[in-house]
């Protein structure tokens, strides 16, 4: 009896997208997965890594909310594949999970090399063939820089960073990539204040990073530049009870006690205070615009720092995906995964739930092909 022959897919894109998709489809697809590099390097730096493998929200639409670009469109994608699968694939492929106090999930080995291995170990059916992906035509022939393969279905997951050539030959439109998650350029200098972090602002030589702005800049990434930011460093103090009860206490020492000292002396020289100053000598006009400063901390962003992005915004574009599948809607059979996706989520686990979920789903639309 001759063995009925599988159909052939081809993934182009060895990162977490690509590899969760090449898994679940390994047993009822002959999967090759195109990447010049080597498969799921990408996992080895992330969370510093320690590999944030996701976030525990357990609700779907709320965990789509932490999506600036694709929330509606994730719907069905995490219905299919929550967040509790993710933990359950890494605990069926040997990586046991723990959920931090800030809802962070990471490996019980606070290892992304125990997870890159681990999930290679588990595409065992897969072939993997390093090498760089040219152009792919509507009869998925894939040209590769070293000869050319025929498959009867394609799915892509390039990831943000990569070169859209191949996507834009089939016919789709690439929302424009711009940085998202990163670090931001300011206008003031703030050199003097380098590694101080306030409120998840961290202040460095080029400007500010941190975990408040790669929100900030994920939610502007299509915002153009210069734009301001203000910040409230202390909340809603009694600054003047502070003042009188502190008399002969200088005023920056006095300011240190709500911000780290460094900060306390860059403002105080903004304003053109000294910082030696006794408290008893500060009138309500100078308390006013210490206070005011403090409160109102402005920020002028003039550009994203320069190859600091975790992650882009932009890609192709989902009204040419159909949601429930990841089908692309102008080439049948062609799947996509991933944040080559115009979709990118906050820090904290969610980016990768997108490579989870998005994988996941396209790889149980092709699985259905086969019972249709």
């Amino acid at each position: 009896m001759v063995q009925e022959l599988k159909s052939k897919v081809a993934v182009i894109g060895g990162g977490p997208a690509g590899c969760i998709c090449a898994y679940f489809l390994q047993d009822n697809f002959d999967v090759t997965v195109f990447d010049f590099s080597s498969p799921l390097r990408t996992l080895l730096p992330t969370g510093g890594g320690r590999c944030n493998l996701a976030h525990a929200e357990y609700d779907f639409k709320e965990l789509a909310k932490s999506y600036p670009r694709g929330e509606k469109f994730l719907y069905s994608v995490f219905s299919k594949f929550s967040t509790s699968d993710t933990i359950e694939f890494f605990e069926k492929i040997g990586v046991p999970t723990y959920t931090q106090d800030d809802m962070r999930i990471f490996p019980v080995s606070d290892s992304s090399k125990d997870v890159r291995e681990n999930f290679l170990n588990a595409l065992k059916k897969v072939k993997f063939v390093k090498e760089k992906v040219l152009r792919i035509d509507d009869s998925f022939k894939v040209v590769t820089d070293m000869g050319s393969y025929n498959f009867d279905y394609a799915v892509i997951s390039i990831g943000g960073h990569s070169s859209y050539n191949i996507i834009k030959y089939l016919g789709h439109n690439i929302i424009e990539p711009k940085p998202a998650l990163a670090g931001l350029k300011t206008k003031e200098d703030f050199s003097s204040l380098s590694g101080v972090c306030l409120n998840d602002v961290l202040f460095t030589h080029q400007g500010v990073s941190g975990p408040a702005i790669y929100k900030i800049s994920s939610i502007r990434a299509r915002d153009n530049f210069p734009y301001k930011l203000k910040f409230n460093f202390i909340g809603d103090i009694d600054f003047q009870s502070a003042l009188n009860e502190n008399p002969h206490k200088s005023i920056k020492n006095l300011t240190a006690d709500y911000v780290p000292k460094s900060f306390a002396e860059y403002v105080l020289n903004s304003l053109g205070i000294n910082p030696d100053e006794k408290c008893h000598k500060i009138n309500g006009k100078t308390r006013d615009k210490i206070l005011n400063k403090l409160q109102n901390f402005e920020i002028t962003a003039v550009s994203t720092i320069p190859d600091s992005e975790v992650v882009t915004s932009g890609g192709v574009d989902l009204k040419e995906i159909n949601p429930k599948t990841l089908e692309s809607r102008i080439v049948p059979k062609l799947y996509f995964c991933g944040e080559v996706m115009d979709i990118d989520g906050f820090c904290g686990g969610y980016n990768l739930q997108n490579c989870w979920s998005t994988g996941f789903a396209a790889a149980q639309s092709l699985n259905l092909t086969l019972s249709n």
